[in-house]
């Protein structure tokens, strides 16, 4: 007999297929590396343990937004190309300014290759750059403590190289350190130009640029590597013409076969292609921050202790724990609170739906019990004869038990790093803010905090440790701010106007999240409720760039996979983590990872209600069982 079964159809392939194929194939031929490994991610494009990763381009594009994606493709490929990793590290400077500078300078000079020699390239990697300066909102910046002069620098030399102004949205970053950098250093940056295809003398001009700026240390190299060094990169200077030549032709190609316009490109995308100039960097001097060493089991610490092995602070002393009515002035909150709610006037509507489906689910596991034949209390109507009949009659009343769902505390952790401004930071807050809301008519209550650094660059911690004469292996090295939004037993139309304080310019820096971690969970454990839930929303894993110069690559990460593993495995804290745009489930062993800051709401009502109806199920079963042995 024929079987009515049919064959499964192949599947129709993607959209965005071609335009990968295209740009993966430009890629490797503008890198000359034919069997480089490429990925495609909602996470930062850069070079990830000598792979190259892409944003996900959405299966709708814009020529613009096609763009971006190409120019991250570009910018990695020429780096690959022209750039020697050997060389870079033997004559980066020790300082992490000074370093950061560096990076960011010598990142301008391998684009800067490219966009000379291909007109292509350079519409690409300005499309990127503008998008990226854009999305870390330099085009808003207003005082030169909230622009990075790596950045602004690395545009001044680009400026030199190219003959290209500074993306739009990079003008006003630029504009803040011209006259300054003009006066110091504008004769070293007219002498690039000369001298931009030599990576050594090109770098021994940044360092003498890093001498007038006040930012000079001596360098990494060791003196017996120097003739090794000419030589590779005598080496490399010979082959690099032809290389480009040959690069240049196969780029034209490539650039034709990938030109893609439609209709609309998603944030979720747009998000993925924001990427830090130092994160194309090379990451083996730092180690791999993708794959970071196992932690280690204290051998003897208690189960809350707050560091892990091997992990400490310079200092403690600039650290602050505040209330975030007190970072600001009540009016500025108030103004904040309505920016927020303007801002967000389209989403409030769908997350404030998902949390009303969250409290019908909460509210329908509330099973009610009485306690009957009480003294005082409710009026019992099936005792209502009895009171007609004598009216002094003593147990007619009932009471209802208070139930166990009740006695309930949550805290939302989120992160206040600098990657979360604009649409994350504001989903986040209004997200936690409507959250607080639903979860306080159902009885349960709510702890909002945040955490982030007070300065950037390490701030009053890292001024100190040079003070100290600069002594080896730190630890932690910037000045931590825990922000308290909500109090567990605050009121929430009390505390609902400090959820503002996120839209404040210049509050969102680095990113310390084990400290947090531990922070939040030890706040947890000093409540009085019985069950305690501690869900993070972060976007990334922790950075602080002070701490990471004067410490192993993976020393932040160490420290919160410790941290995790401590609550997870020890605490009576359920610990529940979001990410957005990046992988946490592994750190997290209960975890979500969001492409879109828009889906972060659904995530977080979806995750405590499954939690909820989790703990319920275990009641009923564990009741049940309790029965049975009676």
């Amino acid at each position: 007999m024929a079987s009515n079964i049919k064959g499964k159809a192949p599947g129709k392939e993607a959209p965005t297929e071609p335009f990968k194929r295209a740009v993966q194939g430009c890629l490797r031929a503008l890198a000359r590396k034919p069997d480089l490994e490429v990925a495609y991610a909602a996470e930062r494009p850069g070079l990830i343990g000598g792979k190259a990763r892409l944003p996900e381009p959405a299966r709708k594009l814009t020529k613009a937004e096609a763009a971006i994606v190409r120019g991250n493709a570009d910018s990695i490929a020429l780096k690959l190309a022209c750039h020697d990793a050997t060389l870079h590290r033997r004559l980066q400077p020790a300082g992490q300014q000074a370093r950061a500078v560096y990076e960011a300078v010598e990142q301008a000079r391998v684009e800067a290759i490219g966009a000379r020699r291909m007109d292509g390239v350079a519409s690409n990697l300005t499309a990127m750059l503008d998008d990226r300066f854009h999305r870390a909102k330099f085009d808003t910046v207003t005082e030169r403590a909230d622009a990075p002069i790596e950045e602004a620098l690395a545009m001044m030399v680009r400026e030199r190289l190219t003959g290209l102004a500074p993306p739009k949205s990079a003008k006003k970053l630029v504009d803040l350190w011209r006259p300054l950098i003009e006066e110091r250093v504008g004769p070293d940056l007219d002498r690039l130009e000369d001298l931009i295809e030599d990576q050594r003398h090109f770098s021994d001009v940044v360092h003498e640029m890093l001498d007038s700026l006040e930012m000079g240390e001596d360098r990494s190299s060791e003196s017996e590597d120097e003739d090794e060094g000419e030589e590779e990169q005598r080496k490399q200077d010979s082959g690099e013409e032809g290389e480009a030549a040959e690069s240049d032709d196969m780029q034209r190609t490539s650039m034709e076969d990938s030109q893609v316009s439609s209709e609309e490109m998603p944030d979720s995308a747009a998000e993925a292609v924001e990427a830090p100039t130092a994160d194309m960097a090379d990451d083996t001097d730092m180690g791999d921050a993708e794959t970071p060493g196992e932690p280690q089991r204290p051998r003897q610490f208690g189960a809350n202790e707050p560091r892990g092995p091997d992990y400490r602070a310079f200092t403690l002393r600039f650290d602050e724990t505040i209330a975030a009515e007190d970072l600001c002035e009540a009016e500025e909150l108030d103004r904040l609170r309505g920016y927020l709610d303007k801002q967000l006037s389209n989403l409030q509507g769908v997350v404030a739906r998902l949390a009303n489906r969250l409290q019908r689910r909460l509210m329908a596991q509330q099973n009610r019990s009485w306690e009957f034949d009480l003294e005082e209390g409710l009026l019992d109507p099936a005792r209502l004869s009895r009171i007609v009949m004598d009216p002094m009659h003593p147990l007619s009343f009932k009471w209802e038990k208070d139930t166990q769902f009740r006695d309930t505390v949550v805290t939302l952790l989120l992160d206040n790093s600098g990657s979360m401004r604009g649409r994350p930071i504001t989903v986040a807050a209004t997200c936690a803010d409507i959250l607080a809301r639903t979860l306080e008519r159902c009885g349960v209550k709510v702890e909002i905090l945040g955490f982030t650094t007070r300065a950037w660059k390490g701030g009053q911690s890292r001024e100190h440790w040079l003070s100290a004469g600069k002594p080896a292996n730190p630890g932690r090295l910037n000045d931590l701010r825990h922000i308290i939004y909500k109090a567990a037993d605050a009121p929430w139309r009390r505390a609902r106007k400090n959820l503002g304080l996120m839209m404040r310019e210049g509050l969102l820096k680095e990113n310390i999240d084990g400290e947090a971690l531990d922070w939040a969970h030890k706040r947890l454990l000093a409540r009085p409720e019985q069950r305690k839930i501690l869900m993070m929303i972060s976007d990334g894993a922790p950075v602080d760039d002070s701490t990471l110069s004067v410490n192993p690559g993976n020393y932040l990460e160490r420290h919160l996979r410790w941290v995790i593993e401590e609550i997870e495995t020890r605490s009576p804290v359920e610990l529940i983590a979001i990410g957005i745009g990046h992988d946490v489930t592994r750190y997290y062993r209960r975890a979500v990872t969001i492409v879109d800051a828009e889906e972060l709401g659904g995530a977080m009502t979806e995750k405590l209600a499954e939690l909820f109806e989790e703990h319920a199920q275990a009641e009923r079963a564990g009741t049940s069982r309790r029965r049975r042995v009676a």
